[in-house]
């Protein structure tokens, strides 16, 4: 895992706005290690919490392989990895893919306490009271969303319920997109 120096972590922190609360994204080895304990696990989550630690970072958001299927073995060791994980950081937020079903991920973020990322557009709109969006590109990463798209998201986001919500548009275009879903949206 590549740990930002002691001169970036105090760049970001000067740059910082005032109040801003720091969220990491867990080390891609966490993932490919299929969030089973090892010295590479232990290695990369020691590094994080370094960088935790230093930014005081209450959310850390951990991404799985595309590769990473469903089934009883990797729902128990991402279920292991997510209570200990939750122990060291607070705030866990983890995608587990899109083989997995929403609810089922939204059910294992239940039973440990953490949060489950969803695409609001493809999978519709967590049930629970905290809930992580995740909106990668209508065609991936290099795509941009259309007007019609952000409408239907805000359309999404007032008639669903009641909830704490984390939007994060992962596209090369999220700022733009992601203003154009706060004026659709009538968020300030």
């Amino acid at each position: 895992m590549a740990v930002p120096g002691q001169g970036t972590l105090r760049r970001w922190q000067r740059e910082a706005p005032s109040g801003f609360d720091f969220a990491l994204l867990g080390p891609r080895e966490v993932g490919q290690e299929a969030f089973r304990e090892g010295t590479v696990l232990e290695s990369a989550l020691a590094g994080l919490k370094g960088v935790a630690g230093e930014l005081k970072a209450k959310t850390v958001v951990f991404l799985a392989p595309q590769d990473f299927t469903q089934n009883r073995s990797n729902k128990s060791a991402l279920k292991s990895f997510l209570i200990s994980a939750k122990s060291i950081f607070g705030g866990v937020v983890f995608d587990a893919g899109a083989s997995w079903k929403p609810d089922d991920a939204d059910s294992l973020a239940e039973d440990t306490g953490t949060v489950a990322v969803r695409d609001p557009l493809q999978q519709g709109l967590s049930k629970r009271k905290v809930a992580y969006y995740r909106l990668p590109g209508p065609a991936g990463h290099k795509s941009r969303y259309e007007d019609p798209a952000i409408d239907r998201l805000a359309e999404i986001l007032s008639s669903g319920p009641k909830q704490q919500a984390t939007y994060v548009f992962a596209n090369v275009d999220m700022f733009t997109d992601a203003k154009r879903f706060r004026k659709a949206a009538g968020l300030h």
